[in-house]
């Protein structure tokens, strides 16, 4: 990639979690000299905006994936949501041969987005999921197969884990049956830890992921923070909302709403945090991992891989889930 100078990075508009791993590469890139395109909408293309003033910004529509509210009923509205989900792949696919030609692009770097790759052109595949838990071994194994389906169109596909037992994936990056054009790449964070950062919060949350999860969980949260003592620092997860909240002290704790914080202020905040609460979603779970940081993890209701994730990593004694 080194010899490249043009490089369209598109990252999954599910969480932001694969638009914030993308900032490391998109620094690297840079560093490199290399001319970066970023493709998106709406959470995605705002926080990677507030990050970079000097990358070129495409409009791409995303797969825009919502959760039900109750769990029972998240995998019928994810199965209503399929057709929508191929058209996406569809349109994505016949958008970036159209985009390769307008702009030369030398190369492209999809983070699980399954249509963006190219014949003609290196294409990397990001995921830490190549085995995608369901639960149930049938359907895990389908899954699979389609997943490989895709990723045997790209180049390559990296995957932001450590090869062999000291992983932090644990199954889902290391299955039994894997591809030839894999390579682990370690841990993909933005975050770099300092030595200077004393506490100042007794308690950070940060709120990410598909709503309504995200509204509901941080409902949740608010209640029973009525009942906390101490300094809170909640940070939403809404980078295209502008204002930022403060709630006033009350006679327990005193608690701050911020709606978005940048890479460095929020590796800040971590730093400066006794405790951590937050979803059991990957690129934080990195993100933590690498400023040490002691963390509650909270699984979204349902979602197999942040449930898998918790649970595999309280058993390694690294977070509590």
């Amino acid at each position: 990639m080194a010899n490249l100078n043009k490089i369209l990075i598109v990252p999954l508009d599910w969480g932001l979690g694969h638009a914030t791993r993308s900032i490391p590469l998109i620094m690297n890139l840079l560093l490199n000299n290399c001319e970066v395109y970023v493709a998106g909408e709406g959470a995605t293309l705002a926080l990677l905006k507030s990050e970079f003033s000097q990358v070129k910004f495409l409009p791409l529509s995303g797969y825009r994936i919502h959760y039900a509210k109750q769990q029972r009923w998240l995998p019928l509205k994810i199965i209503i949501q399929i057709p929508r989900i191929i058209f996406s792949i569809y349109h994505e696919h016949k958008w970036l041969k159209k985009i390769v030609k307008r702009y030369s692009i030398d190369a492209v770097i999809s983070d699980n987005r399954f249509g963006l790759y190219h014949s003609q052109i290196p294409s990397v595949y990001i995921t830490h999921q190549l085995l995608i838990k369901t639960g149930n071994k049938f359907s895990e194994n389908l899954l699979r197969k389609c997943h490989y389906w895709f990723i045997k169109k790209y180049t390559q596909c990296w995957i932001p884990d450590f090869k062999g037992a000291d992983n932090i994936a644990g199954q889902l990056s290391h299955p039994s049956q894997t591809l030839p054009n894999i390579q682990y790449i370690g841990c993909l964070s933005r975050f770099e830890k300092s030595s200077t950062e004393s506490i100042k919060y007794d308690l950070l949350i940060l709120l990410s992921g598909p709503e309504p999860q995200r509204t509901l969980f941080e409902n949740k949260l608010l209640l029973q923070l009525q009942q906390f003592t101490g300094n809170v620092l909640l940070v939403r997860g809404l980078p295209e909302t502008e204002k930022n909240l403060v709630l006033l002290k009350n006679s327990r704790a005193s608690i701050v709403i911020k709606n978005h914080l940048i890479a460095e202020e929020l590796s800040k905040v971590i730093q400066q945090s006794a405790m951590v609460i937050c979803r059991a979603g990957y690129t934080t779970i990195m993100d933590l991992l690498k400023l040490q940081k002691k963390a509650i993890l909270v699984p979204t209701p349902a979602q197999t891989e942040q449930e898998y994730l918790g649970r595999y990593l309280m058993q390694q004694q690294l977070f509590l889930c």
